[in-house]
């Protein structure tokens, strides 16, 4: 049975913060993947965790004006790369808005904290009005 779009996100995000934290290619961290999970990333996974690593410096632009007063580059990597998950997938269009951010709190809330939480869905709610989506 394939992974759901939730846990395939989970683990775009996680391979996202493997590949940022200690600059491995992603082909290593799909094998340790596998090994840890019993099962190759998904398609999504490492689709999305491809094009958001090969288009973080505009996503990190978009991050940074909607941020006020913080930048991409001070932010913890995990939340970084949860916003440069959830930026991409309200770039992308291909769900709605709404999901997109609700998705990226959740993992933030479980995977980093409550703070981390209501910083992600600041940024992403400004990034989806100041910034429109799929732009």
């Amino acid at each position: 049975m394939s992974e759901s779009r939730r846990g395939q996100r989970r683990a775009a995000a996680f391979l996202l913060y493997q590949r940022d934290l200690t600059g491995n290619e992603f082909a290593p961290l799909y094998a340790a993947h596998e090994r840890d999970n019993g099962a190759p990333p998904g398609d999504f996974a490492r689709g999305a965790a491809e094009a958001v690593w090969a288009d973080r410096e505009r996503i990190d632009a978009r991050i940074d004006a909607a941020a006020r007063d913080w930048t991409a580059e001070r932010m913890a990597v995990l939340e970084r790369n949860i916003l440069r998950l959830a930026v991409w997938e309200l770039q992308a269009g291909e769900v709605p808005p709404a999901v997109a951010i609700d998705e990226a709190v959740t993992l933030a809330k479980r995977y980093a904290s409550p703070e981390a939480g209501a910083l992600v869905n600041g940024v992403l709610g400004r990034v989806a009005r100041e910034h429109g989506v799929g732009s």
